[in-house]
């Protein structure tokens, strides 16, 4: 008889409650008994509106944030009691460009391997492939104020797995990148997952869920409101039929559709592509509302 591999994200009960100010103000709960299991080899997504605790759980899983409560295991090692092990077992890729800026691309890679305890010829050599994977080969002597915005994310990615990580996070990875760039970094996010990888990322942008996510989590106010296939979201929504915002935002979509056809065939777009994103969307909305958040 088989049995499941374990998960490679494992958490119980995690929260994260901040002390209130001294003077006024309540005390905020950031994350609410947090219960999240992601599988060994797949993509999952968090997604939720500004303060919806996306950020605070991802610190939490990389031992930059202390829980208040609750258990978290990432990669079979309790992030709480051996932060320093749980270390070695991810990567992180964060918005902002967090490489040396005094080193060439190449030695970025090289020290992150030798800071990892590699031996200098297993560094050298980590940080070859990498560069040949992630197609930075012909720059891997470049400075890297002199590295495009899509470079640099592909670099940062590079080096996060450079050490083989069990799990690999990424706050809004294609944040602020064109086009082209996007498609080549899920590209490259593809074939490391097909590898084995696990990775866990917070994203805004609800076709690169739909199109690459296995599964997704949609998060507010410190819980998960919906977990499922992004299939499997859309299909949660009320009919027609119903008296719901859903359903009704369902009627100004089919009374615009003819709309939509056009444009979407005027600017050689994959309709049904269009419609799985808009989909995903009411789902979202539905869960999260649409007052604007700070």
């Amino acid at each position: 008889m088989s049995t499941a591999p374990p998960a490679a994200i494992s958490t119980s009960g995690l929260t994260k409650v901040y002390p209130a100010p001294r003077r006024h103000g309540a005390a905020l709960t950031a994350v609410d008994g947090l219960d999240l299991s992601v599988r060994p080899g797949e993509i999952f997504g968090l997604l939720g509106p500004n303060g919806a605790g996306k950020t605070t759980t991802v610190g939490m899983l990389t031992t930059r944030i202390v829980p208040t409560a609750g258990t978290a295991q990432v990669g079979g090692v309790d992030v709480i009691a051996d932060p320093a092990l749980a270390k070695r077992s991810i990567g992180v890729v964060h918005q902002l460009n967090t490489l040396d800026r005094s080193l060439t691309a190449w030695e970025n890679l090289y020290f992150h391997g030798r800071y990892h305890g590699m031996s200098d010829p297993a560094a050298r050599r980590a940080a070859g492939e990498q560069l040949e994977r992630f197609r930075l080969s012909h720059r891997a002597q470049a400075e890297i104020r002199a590295l495009s915005g899509g470079m640099i994310r592909r670099l940062m990615v590079a080096r996060a797995v450079l050490h083989r990580p069990a799990v690999l996070f990424l706050d809004e990875p294609t944040a602020n990148l064109d086009p082209q760039s996007r498609m080549a970094l899920w590209d490259v996010l593809r074939e490391i997952r097909d590898e084995g990888q696990t990775i866990l990322l917070t994203t805004h942008y609800m076709e690169e869920a739909e199109e690459f996510c296995d599964r997704v989590a949609i998060m507010d106010h410190g819980r998960v409101l919906a977990l499922d296939t992004p299939a499997g979201l859309m299909r949660s929504l009320p009919s027609d039929n119903g008296t719901g915002s859903a359903a009704e935002d369902w009627r100004r979509v089919d009374a615009a559709l003819s709309e939509v056809v056009a444009l979407a065939d005027r600017l050689g777009l994959d309709l049904d592509q269009v419609r799985r994103r808009v989909t995903l969307e009411l789902v979202f909305f539905n869960l999260t509302g649409r007052e604007l958040r700070e």
